[in-house]
């Protein structure tokens, strides 16, 4: 039978396929049924510091509701002021109990201070790695993407020098430079980049005249985002190249392994499918490896990157020509 291990950001997995970060892993139960279904390792929901901000005031605002009506009610209410994602931590600190699978926090801050903050917090629960979602729209038209992008680097550059755990950064697709901005962080010490982070999209209902969700799923095959930055990046790195988004089979896996990728994250399938689909995906990679004679993940990993291929333009060209022209 091939050997599916491989490692994550410097942590040792039985196989390549990961669970990313999404309300799967809201529930012990499920958490638990993802590890009996043979995931490599489990990304948790993330910690949103926008979220947290949001029930804090919520809360408030309910607290200071009557405040005004009996004044020996005015200081019973505690102050909120350095009120920290206390639930979120402790969920975090049981799931990783709850499992032998590596177990990874997610965070999604807002303020320098409190990137560090909860990184740090993160670390101490005991989890194995830490995977830092930078994304948020760029709404100022005065701001550069060089402004952007030296933001997330001196956030990260806080963060790093802050926990010992290794760290991961999702990235977007869109980045003025993928390649400058992944090298970026690889100098500085990432032990891992993820490519693609699937950004949430507004669309609009033509009938109601308002706006509406587009849909959240990715489907299979819609990796070629991931796959080409993959090939490009493979070779240029020190960190582990991670594919996401759109890898719904253990053969969309192969393609990201072959590209370079060292694990992959899946999330929409087993939403679709199902958490049993995790072992399917495995199977499927487990039999192409057999059908091609590979014992081992490093005995292909790479092989259709930009470094190996025999036409080093496969992963360059951005038009349609060639393409077109073969219809002919």
């Amino acid at each position: 039978m091939a050997d599916l291990s491989t490692s994550y950001l410097g942590i040792e997995l039985d196989n390549p396929i990961v669970v990313g970060s999404c309300s799967l892993s809201k529930k012990i139960d499920t958490i638990k049924q993802i590890e009996d279904a043979g995931a490599g390792a489990l990304v948790l929901k993330s910690l949103f510091e926008e979220q947290v901000q949001l029930e804090q005031e919520t809360l408030r605002q309910e607290l200071e509701r009557y405040q005004d009506l009996y004044a020996e009610a005015q200081s019973l209410f505690p102050a909120l002021e350095n009120s920290q994602p206390k639930e979120h931590l402790y969920w975090v600190e049981r799931s990783k109990k709850a499992v032998s699978i590596p177990v990874i926090a997610s965070l999604n801050a807002v303020f320098e201070p409190t990137w560090v903050q909860y990184a740090r917090q993160l670390a101490d629960t005991g989890v194995d790695a830490l995977e830092l979602n930078f994304y948020s729209l760029p709404l100022d038209p005065s701001q550069t993407s060089n402004d952007i992008e030296q933001r997330e680097l001196d956030i990260f550059e806080k963060v790093r020098a802050a926990v010992k755990i290794p760290i991961a950064v999702k990235l977007h697709a869109h980045y003025t430079h993928v390649l400058n901005v992944a090298k970026a962080f690889d100098d500085r010490g990432a032990n891992g980049v993820i490519l693609f982070n699937r950004l949430f999209q507004p669309d609009i209902d033509i009938e109601t005249e308002k706006e509406s969700q587009a849909q959240v799923l990715s489907s299979g095959g819609g990796s070629s985002a991931a796959l080409r930055w993959t090939a490009l990046l493979h070779g240029q790195l020190k960190a582990d190249i991670i594919a996401s988004s759109g890898i719904a089979s253990g053969n969309d896996a192969v393609k990201l392994l072959l590209a370079g990728a060292t694990a992959v994250q899946v999330v929409s399938a087993l939403y679709s499918k199902g958490i049993p689909h995790i072992d399917t995906m495995k199977q499927e990679l487990s039999d192409w490896m057999g059908r091609k004679g590979y014992a081992t993940l490093a005995d292909f990993r790479g092989k259709v990157s930009k470094q190996n291929v025999a036409d080093p333009w496969a992963f360059e060209r951005a038009q349609y020509l060639k393409a077109l022209l073969g219809f002919d």
